[in-house]
């Protein structure tokens, strides 16, 4: 009975864990939604705009950059000093087992210079610059923790409906909050503000919003004793080689990484520069906008779920690679897309929704069957420069297809090639043999 009695406690608090871990999906996926997706980069490029000298160019740091291009630049300098930041703090929190203050400290640094893009107005593009790569940087680093507690706190055979259960949460308070900003952005008027105020409303309540819910989180997340070893052992410039050098023990866990650099760094360009490719290159308005990424949004959720339940049929690999033939396919045809026809960016956004949310739930719940015990922080902030730390490389390809062709959609299908190579990577790696060397037991079905 005892016995019993300790089980189901422990059961219990597992999964009031879990439940407070899904909310830090809800609390941030309004920035990526709002943020990242919607509303800066059509707004902060328009802010370049008005910067600019006749030439169409803006001069960062001396630098000759064509305004269109700032904000995809922008976005590739926040995930490279992600780089630095994630290694070091993997391995801290791995050897001190304090991951929940630096978690806090992550999401309330991002939060406040979201909530600060509400003074973004003008030709004030620095300013909206560098507070995206303050805010960017600590989405990126927080996320990292985050997916850290998911070996943490699900068993093995649990952890692809866990993590498609926290991209659903995530996707829901997405759509949520897009309804509001859509009624607040169509009717600016009626409420007595202009539509660059109503914007910059949108992009502070989205850094309000992630702020307060991440309290949740925060107060039911725990942190565990650490794994041994000095708390400054490695830390620093030299912590990513510390922790390459490690990963190489695991070959196939590092096959599985590369695999997911490649597409996923489609899958996070396409999150961030669709907007501006309906806006500038599609002609659409704002609200077309707005309402194709709550599309998005709506069936993001309900696919991260219809995926889930294929992985327990399929196999979560197998799931996955499906997923990247759809990928292939949608963006290949957003190159033909028709100049303001917002019927058919609603069909690319249904197309992207789909398979958005599965094929993220299931590449973070695959890759947390191949880390070893007691590292789960230090390699899950390798996975993370694999999800946005080094999704660096199809922002700046994106932007530099545009500056040099002065074309959105050459710079839209270039991004196809990192969802095919991504496909012929991950059909190479055993998956399961992937999971034994890492010591750990294989699900049934995989």
């Amino acid at each position: 009975m005892a016995a019993g009695a300790a089980t189901g406690a422990a059961q219990a608090a597992r999964r009031r864990e879990q439940r407070g871990w899904y909310f830090y999906d809800w609390a941030i996926s309004v920035y990526s939604t709002s943020v990242l997706t919607v509303f800066l980069g059509p707004y902060l490029t328009s802010v370049a705009k008005a910067a600019a000298d006749a030439e169409g160019f803006v001069h960062p740091l001396g630098l000759p950059v064509r305004a269109g291009s700032f904000f995809a630049y922008t976005v590739s300098a926040s995930l490279l000093l992600s780089v630095l930041a994630m290694p070091a703090a993997g391995v801290l929190v791995d050897r001190t087992g304090r991951k929940k203050p630096l978690l806090g400290c992550c999401a309330y640094t991002g939060a406040a210079a979201t909530t600060g893009l509400f003074f973004l107005d003008g030709d004030r593009y620095l300013l909206g610059g560098a507070l995206l790569i303050v805010a960017n940087a600590s989405f990126v680093v927080a996320m990292m923790l985050y997916n850290s507690y998911l070996p943490q706190i699900a068993d093995p055979d649990e952890r692809d409906a866990v993590s498609s259960r926290g991209w659903a949460f995530g996707y829901a308070a997405g759509s949520l909050v897009l309804v509001v900003d859509l009624a607040l952005y169509a009717g600016h008027d009626t409420v007595g503000v202009s539509e660059g105020t109503a914007v910059r409303i949108c992009l502070a309540t989205a850094g309000l919003w992630w702020g307060g819910f991440a309290l949740i989180p925060l107060r039911r997340l725990r942190d565990r004793p650490a794994t041994g070893g000095s708390a400054g052992s490695g830390a620093g410039r030299h912590q990513l080689r510390e922790t390459l050098r490690d990963m190489r023990r695991h070959p196939l866990t590092l096959a599985f990484l590369l695999a997911y650099l490649v597409y996923n760094d489609g899958i996070q360009t396409v999150i961030t520069q669709a907007s501006v490719f309906g806006s500038e290159e599609l002609g659409l308005d704002q609200t077309t906008l707005i309402v194709a990424v709550l599309l998005v949004q709506v069936l993001a959720a309900a696919g991260a779920l219809l995926m889930g339940r294929l992985a327990r049929t399929h196999g979560a690999r197998r799931t996955i690679l499906g997923s990247l033939v759809a990928w292939t396919l949608t963006i290949a045809a957003g190159y033909f897309l028709p100049a303001r026809a917002p019927v058919w960016f609603f069909a690319l956004a249904a197309g992207i929704g789909l398979v958005l949310g599965g094929s993220q739930a299931l590449s973070r719940s695959l890759f947390s069957h191949l880390i070893p015990r007691g590292k789960e922080a230090e390699y899950f902030s390798a996975y993370e420069m694999s999800d946005r730390g080094v999704s660096w490389l199809g922002p700046l390809v994106f932007g530099m297809a545009y500056q040099l062709t002065g074309s959105y959609r050459d710079a839209i299908v270039s991004l196809v090639g990192f969802f095919a190579l991504g496909f012929v990577l991950l059909a190479r790696v055993p998956v399961r043999r992937a999971i034994a060397a890492a010591g750990n037991p294989v699900p049934d079905r995989i």
